[in-house]
């Protein structure tokens, strides 16, 4: 089945909070039920002296791209890496982490998911892991490659980096060509265009840089994978596509901490002033 765009919406306008710190939410942080299993999704660049010192988390995970740069991670875990250009790093807050992200000295360009965990798992014990480019397999056709860092793609496939599974692969697409990306039909998604333009899905919406295109769950009872179809316009097309099967319970999110209950948020700043946040 082809899957249609269900909606289409855009990119915040970059924010710059300093001389060397821009954002922007690519996906805000609301209507949880409507985006599950997805949280919010921001796109940072920066530069010393900015960067993100050590902060906690509770009951998500994040899953961060680096388009541009390097990025350095340190948690309390002992956890430590560099991303450069192209890596995915992929990290489960569950009961709570304490972890900094600081740019490289030629600053950085990112992209960064809060994916949300079920009540099952947002006590887990915290993890993180570095994925590589070189790493994440490909398939390629005339004129188009997509990267796979978690799910399946026609012959790529890799494993999920994150402790609730999702998909997440990089599409390029040269001018003119065409390709079709795999989507569960019981899994929502969204492609995010980092450049170029594209006529996609059965509908052939009109998609450009800095869009996001919005796919719900069709239901259909299929165990074949749902096609997008991507037709480039004439200039090179890059987008991300993230999927995963939305999660059916109450989010309650309060800064860094997403929980289920009010009562559950109040219990992580308690734990947290306490000294109790963090497992040993």
């Amino acid at each position: 089945m082809d899957r249609r765009v269900s909606r289409i919406e855009a990119a915040a306008t970059p924010q710059r909070g300093s001389a060397t710190h821009a954002n922007r939410f690519v996906v805000p942080a609301d209507r949880f039920e409507a985006r599950s299993p997805f949280l919010m999704m921001m796109e940072d660049w920066f530069a010393p002296p900015a960067g993100f010192p050590t902060h906690p988390h509770r009951g998500m995970e994040t899953v961060t791209l680096v388009l541009e740069g390097s990025l350095e991670h340190r948690d309390h875990t002992g956890g430590h890496g560099v991303l450069n250009a192209g890596d995915v790093q992929w990290m489960t807050a569950g009961r709570g982490v304490m972890h900094s992200e600081m740019p490289g000295p030629g600053g950085v360009h990112s992209l960064q998911l809060w994916l949300n965990l079920p009540a099952a798992q947002k006590m887990s014990r915290a993890r993180y892991a570095d994925q590589r480019a070189a790493d994440a397999p490909a398939a390629s056709g005339p004129g188009w490659e997509v990267r796979v860092y978690a799910g399946r793609q026609g012959e790529a496939e890799h494993a999920a980096g994150s402790s609730y599974p999702m998909g997440l692969c990089m599409a390029t697409v040269h001018p003119g060509a065409e390709c079709a990306l795999e989507i569960a039909p019981d899994e929502r998604g969204f492609l995010y265009v980092l450049e170029g333009a594209a006529a996609v899905g059965a509908d052939s919406a009109a998609l450009q840089a800095g869009q996001i295109a919005w796919l719900d769950p069709t239901g259909a009872a299929s165990s074949e994978p749902d096609r997008l179809l991507l037709l480039a316009g004439d200039k090179p097309f890059r987008a991300a596509l993230f999927s995963g099967r939305p999660i059916d319970e109450p989010v309650v999110a309060y800064g860094p901490f997403v929980m289920n209950t009010q009562a559950e948020i109040r219990q992580a700043f308690a734990d947290y002033q306490n000294g109790a946040f963090v497992e040993g």
